[in-house]
């Protein structure tokens, strides 16, 4: 068991369900947020921290001997947005990490950072990134910063490329990159858990029909995601027509971050 984990962007929907979640994993569970999270539960340590701020951020590391980093910019937006949250701020806490001994690190990077490799590609983690937005283009940043700390500090990261994680699949495209929360919930208890992490590229999803992603590379973490989203697929294509055959919708993994636009300020 770990004596404390910090858990990043608790006020997030991922955030929530982690610190609901994830609370056995460590003797103190430390929650942050650049929104307030309210008052501290049992075994609970509330920090309101920018990720943008180094000093606040290096207050938040200390003392924690694991970090799952959920927080960020999860969508995109102009880049100085980005910049703040997913550049300076992963930036800080690896740079905290290091300085505080803080060796293992669950890093939720995301699939737009290969959105723009087309559905019928099937991708394993040594596909090139092809980020399809400036928010995919941060992710694959904080991959390149993960590598770096690993092999010059040699901190261990899971680099996470989440799909979709959400309770159920709501669109025809989460047929393929939906995670359920049990199944994020055993993934974190892995990486937490095996005696030699390294720095691999995991793809979040669970073990759907559907899919783009190959995770055969880190069978080794002894993760074995249960859920499936065939389950709802009859409930998801009665709610959800089929994108037209040539919208980004339905060509892209990246789907409709592939058509945003680029905001510079």
């Amino acid at each position: 068991m770990l004596k404390r984990l910090l858990i990043t962007g608790a006020g997030g929907g991922l955030g929530r369900m982690a610190r609901q979640r994830l609370a056995h994993l460590a003797e103190t569970l430390r929650v942050s947020d650049i929104a307030d999270l309210g008052p501290a539960g049992a075994g609970e340590e509330v920090v309101q921290c920018d990720l943008g701020d180094k000093r606040a951020v290096e207050s938040l590391v200390e003392g924690c001997d694991g970090i799952v980093h959920l927080g960020g910019q999860s969508v995109e937006d102009r880049f100085s947005v980005i910049a703040n949250a997913n550049i300076h701020g992963v930036f800080h806490v690896y740079e905290a990490a290091r300085r505080h001994g803080c060796n293992r690190i669950f890093l939720a990077s995301s699939n737009h950072v290969v959105g723009l490799y087309r559905q019928d590609q099937y991708l394993d983690h040594t596909a090139v990134p092809m980020p399809d937005t400036l928010y995919g283009l941060s992710k694959h940043f904080a991959e390149g910063l993960a590598r770096m700390y690993h092999h010059r500090f040699g901190i261990e990261t899971a680099i996470v490329r989440i799909g979709s994680c959400f309770p159920r699949p709501v669109d025809r495209r989460m047929l393929a990159t939906w995670l359920s929360p049990d199944d994020f919930v055993s993934l974190v208890e892995r990486v937490f858990a095996v005696p030699r992490l390294g720095c691999p590229v995991i793809y979040g999803i669970s073990d759907n029909d559907d899919r783009w992603w190959d995770n055969s590379h880190v069978g080794y973490l002894g993760w074995r995601p249960k859920d499936n989203s065939a389950v709802y697929r009859e409930e998801v294509c009665a709610k959800a027509p089929p994108p037209a055959k040539d919208s980004v919708e339905a060509l892209y993994q990246g789907g409709l971050f592939v058509a945003e636009p680029i905001r510079e300020e």
